[in-house]
């Protein structure tokens, strides 16, 4: 049976899976969600059999529904292949009684790997079934690691152009310059004065300009996005959860059947959502573990039931998880609202008017399966500098703040239950932040010659994406403030100056 996807606020027609990859945002501001979250054909033994090529073709033919299997397959072959360093492409590492999902092995060395190898041709493979004729322009939002595999998948692909923006400081060095130095003729970056927030809330502002859509059409452009607001960026995701529990089921780690509890490093709620419909789809996931780093909106939310965003927002190690607005929560609220669109827009009304929103009782007691703690900065560091010097393991910030809340957990409620911990980065991609975890005399040096006394401590090569961009050329030298991002698109774009 053929799935649709309808907007969390209710308003439009449903639309096959291919017309809402190409669209992004629904037209009322809402996001795509699934009329239903299908069930997995396949038993978890069977999937222990599989490569991860297979596990994505069984997984995602659920949701994109109107793909053919040619299609579908010849995506997923184009998209994870020998871009990855490791044929598996995200191996299962035991460490200090938790398992580490690495899913850093693509070629932007974090996560958004996983889905942004695979986005492009999902969408280019959307166009040609839907005959769009318009050029695809995505536009967005990134803390950091979104923006560069986005660049990286999109770039110089035809009939798209791709335009980034990201906190000028509020990502690291390396994450910037991987952004910078990015080649094709159809990317563009843009650093804005101002946060992640500030980023993601002009770019979906300019998703419901209805002026900027006509003039968008009538140049022969259509917007759509990158960011996890995608329904094609979170069905890639839900893979690696099925992949990993088969894993661990293939190594002899569990029995069949045995739950296990996933923790995750989380900043956009995107990728613990994932694991939330792998859960549903029939997954044995018990807890869902929401680890935040000192920007703490979700762990408040779990605990209070209360969403605000209004307080500092403080720059951190971590800087892929330094956001106070979490879109991908909305599909979370849909779900618990009992898919009533109304009062779920209703509460996002709120958020948008007040900066904060609460949620009944009832919806409240729906959250139980989720556990929200979180790092300080800190604790954080003192993480990473333990679990080198434990076995000679190094974590990047992010996972280092999983890693310390699922320390927490445990110690709260001497649960012994096996864990999933999501590495959602390489340490290379902050070196300054990991070595100096590791010992404060490398504090300020240069990020590439830590890279290669990361290497020697650690025994790891150094990833060919930070050799790549040690000497490359900036190309992309475009900032502009926060409120002068529409501006800045509609120039890039050459469109009249009636549309700024």
């Amino acid at each position: 049976m053929e799935l649709q996807y309808r907007s969390t606020r209710g308003t439009g027609e449903p639309l096959t899976a291919s017309r809402a990859i190409l669209q992004g945002l629904a037209q009322d501001g809402g996001l795509f969600v699934p009329d239903r979250i299908p069930v997995l054909e396949k038993t978890m033994r069977a999937f222990a059999a599989m490569s991860y090529q297979e596990t994505a073709y069984e997984v995602m033919k659920l949701f994109l529904t109107d793909y053919t299997e040619e299609e579908l397959r010849s995506c997923i072959r184009s998209a994870y292949d020998s871009r990855f360093d490791t044929e598996v492409i995200a191996p299962l590492v035991k460490k200090a009684g938790a398992y580490y999902l690495e899913l850093f092995h693509g070629p932007t060395i974090a996560f958004k790997d996983m889905a942004l190898s695979i986005l492009p041709y999902l969408m280019v493979t959307a166009a040609k079934k839907n005959h769009l004729q318009k050029e695809i322009v995505i536009l967005t939002a990134t803390s950091g690691d979104t923006g560069k595999a986005a660049l990286a998948g999109f770039a110089d692909v035809p009939g798209t152009r791709i335009l980034v923006f990201y906190p000028k400081n509020g990502v690291s060095p390396i994450q910037e310059l991987q952004m910078v130095t990015q080649k094709g003729n159809n990317t563009a970056v843009i650093g804005i004065l101002g946060n992640f927030d500030d980023a993601q809330t002009g770019v979906k502002e300019m998703f419901g300009d209805a002026e900027l859509a006509r003039q968008l059409d009538a140049a022969g452009y259509q917007f759509s996005s990158a960011n996890s607001i995608n329904i094609g960026r979170l069905v890639p995701q839900i893979v690696y959860y099925v992949y990993a529990y088969a894993q661990l089921l293939a190594k002899g780690e569990i029995q069949d059947g045995e739950r296990i509890h996933v923790v995750v490093p989380t900043g956009n709620f995107g990728n613990i959502l994932a694991a939330f419909y792998a859960k549903n789809m029939g997954v044995p996931i018990d807890r869902l573990i929401c680890a935040s780093n000192e920007n703490k909106v979700l762990y408040d939310f779990f605990a209070t039931g209360c969403y605000d965003k209004n307080r500092p927002f403080v720059l951190t190690t971590s800087p892929s998880m330094d956001i106070l607005v979490s879109s991908n929560l909305e599909r979370l609220i849909y779900r618990i609202a009992g898919e009533d669109a109304a009062q779920n827009a209703e509460l996002m009304r709120e958020l948008r008017t007040d900066g904060k929103y609460t949620i009944s009782g009832n919806m409240k007691e729906k959250l139980a399966e989720f556990y929200g703690n979180y790092a300080t900065e800190e604790e954080t560091a003192a993480q990473i500098r333990k679990q080198y010097e434990s076995d000679g393991y190094v974590l990047d910030p992010h996972t280092a703040v999983a890693s310390a809340v699922y320390e927490k957990y445990a110690a709260e409620t001497n649960d012994s239950q096996k864990a999933v911990i999501v590495s959602t980065a390489s340490p290379y991609k902050f070196t300054g932040s990991v070595m100096r975890a590791i010992d404060a005399s490398y504090d300020g040096q240069d990020p590439f010659v830590l890279a290669e006394e990361l290497s020697r401590i650690s025994g790891v090569k150094i990833p060919d994406a930070i050799g790549e961009i040690r000497c490359a050329n900036v190309l992309h030298h475009t900032v502009c403030e926060k409120d002068q991002m529409k501006e800045t698109v509609c120039r890039i774009l050459n469109l009249p100056e009636t549309s700024m």
